[in-house]
């Protein structure tokens, strides 16, 4: 490797919460604010900065890396069923979660190819990319098309904190009265233990921590206000998958047991949830991180306004290094997870300061971002009144 990707790596190692234009903050050290300027360089210098074949997509490796994923999943649960139940009780009690984390992990491994399938990055085939996808998605009960389509509006509104789809922060007057109560530590420790338990259902059937409608929202109402005339069949048809599975399921309880069906799909299926919201959480809050209202926003800088995140050599692989590759992500949603780290240490000389990458441990994180990240505000005395920072200063 060259000086420039040594230097890469150097800058990589360190976290961003070492930087600082702010002052210490209690606990964590100092956080670098991101700029909230209009960067000096456009969509089209980093473009030309990545090799032309990051944005070439092969249904070939794709379906390497998915066959990958479901001979884990199939190896981690032919473990399960012939193994475990011959250890003795007490060496149970420690294989069980052992499959319930492994087999989360790679359920939100098949996830993030599911939602590669929604950008159209799994292959250059679009009904391909949207049959794969559907059958990844509803088999984690997910409905494929209500949250493709509410997905491209959060790409397309990134940080704009009146039209973004997901993890909107609240401002202060917007706050919650229970907000005081979730500000300390045991306020903390429950909010993160619903967020991980029922936080991804609950985004799915209610839309919370999304932004305002004037109306009931929801991923399985093909006629609320998320979706366009356009969309409604394709949510149905959603909602027609997600039924499948769930029909399946209860058959297999009939079958075998509803204990089994729990052990074996459900407590894995939750812990993929937990990992959903984690990485989609830390990926997008961050107290360095600023929101625009829409007197200040542009797509270029909430794109920009994204963490890249360290979960550590195993889960980084397991997870298609999606955690690592965010910021290019939004840049270039089309581009094959493949080809995502080699894309990144291409532009990063080029964004500079505008690039975000935090390897602070994600549990650590998950704690500081619970507690300095508790809604938004501008500014006191700014000229620019349409940015808005984290706080927690009730």
């Amino acid at each position: 490797m060259g000086a420039g990707g040594r230097m890469f790596a150097e800058e990589e190692s360190r976290p961003l919460s070492r930087y600082s234009n702010k002052g210490k903050r209690k606990g964590f050290g100092a956080v670098h604010r991101f700029p909230a300027e209009k960067p000096p360089f456009t969509l089209g210098d980093l473009k030309r900065a990545i090799p032309p074949h990051c944005f070439e997509r092969s249904a070939l490796r794709s379906f390497s890396h998915l066959s990958r994923d479901l001979i884990l999943s199939a190896t981690l649960l032919y473990l399960a069923i012939s193994f475990i139940p011959l250890l003795p009780s007490r060496l149970q009690i420690v294989a069980w979660p052992v499959y319930w984390a492994a087999q989360g992990a790679v359920l939100t491994a098949l996830w993030i190819l599911g939602h590669e399938c929604g950008h159209n990055a799994f292959s250059p085939y679009a009904l391909l990319d949207d049959i794969v996808g559907m059958v990844l998605h509803s088999a984690l009960l997910i409905p494929y098309f209500s949250w493709k389509y509410s997905h491209r509006h959060h790409h397309t509104n990134t940080n704009n904190i009146d039209l973004d789809e997901v993890w909107v922060p609240k401002t202060k007057p917007n706050l919650s009265p229970l907000a005081k109560y979730q500000n300390n530590p045991l306020g903390r420790v429950v909010g993160w233990l619903v967020a991980l338990t029922v936080g991804w259902p609950l985004y799915l059937a209610f839309n919370i921590e999304s932004r305002f409608y004037d109306r009931f929202a929801s991923h399985y109402d093909p006629y609320g206000p998320i979706y366009n005339d356009r969309e409604r069949t394709q949510v149905i048809i959603s909602d027609l998958g997600v039924l499948a599975t769930v029909a399946l399921l209860l058959k297999l309880c009939a079958a075998y047991s509803p204990a089994a069906v729990v052990g074996l799909y459900v407590l894995p299926w939750m812990v993929a949830n937990g990992f959903i919201v984690v990485t989609s959480y830390l990926q997008h809050t961050h107290p360095s991180l600023p929101h625009y209202d829409s007197s200040e926003w542009e797509w270029f800088k909430g794109a920009l306004a994204t963490v890249d995140r360290d979960f550590g050599p195993v889960l980084n692989k397991v997870l298609h290094n999606f955690t690592e590759t965010h910021v290019a992500h939004h840049l270039f949603s089309k581009m094959p997870h493949y080809h995502a780290l080699e894309a990144t240490r291409a532009i990063r000389p080029i964004l500079g300061e505008y690039y975000q990458f935090d390897r602070t441990p994600v549990l650590k994180a998950m704690w500081r971002e619970a507690n300095e990240c508790l809604f938004v505000q501008p500014d006191q005395g700014s000229d620019k009144s349409g940015v808005f920072w984290y706080s927690n200063k009730l």
